[in-house]
């Protein structure tokens, strides 16, 4: 067998200084072992512990990140609504706006047709004056008063007219 040790035999048994010699040698083998697994047990605790530590590190980040996760979600939700309300007065203010800007087209055109009324009544007042001026001039005409010629007369309606239809 192999790692079997043979001994030499004595008098009364084996040589002693023979088993006495591989007790010793198993025994050093034995300590170096122990030593050795002794090493690795150390060297697989400080890994092991250096690990925990590297575990707890990565544990806080992670806790951070999830701290910093839940701020930027509520900061995102909060500027959505924000935007949102933002958008609705936008919309309130526009629409307000809206009706501002046609009441006054509104009343600007009412003001217009009122103008236009105005000016059609004196366009008619106008003709009303002319007409009595010329019946004016014709009965004074026949009166005998012949200060104007009936070509001044037709010169000067002429004139008024083209007046006042420049000035429409």
């Amino acid at each position: 067998m192999p790692g079997e040790k043979r001994f030499r035999t004595s008098l009364f048994g084996f040589k002693k200084a023979d088993v006495n010699y591989y007790i010793e040698k198993m025994l050093r083998e034995f300590d170096e072992q122990l030593k050795s697994k002794s090493s690795e047990i150390d060297a697989l605790r400080q890994q092991n512990r250096d690990l925990k530590e590297l575990y707890d590190e990565v544990s806080r980040r992670i806790e951070n990140i999830e701290e910093d996760r839940a701020k930027i979600a509520e900061v995102m939700i909060k500027a959505s609504d924000k935007a949102d309300m933002i958008i609705n007065e936008a919309r309130t203010q526009a629409i307000q706006e809206k009706k501002e800007i046609e009441d006054k087209i509104k009343a600007e055109e009412e003001k217009l047709e009122a103008l236009r009324w105005q000016l059609k009544n004196l366009r008619s007042e106008v003709i009303s004056t002319l007409k009595k001026i010329e019946n004016e001039l014709g009965r004074l005409s026949e009166s005998g008063n012949d200060e104007f010629s009936a070509e001044g007369e037709a010169d000067a309606e002429a004139e008024v007219a083209a007046g006042y239809e420049d000035g429409m």
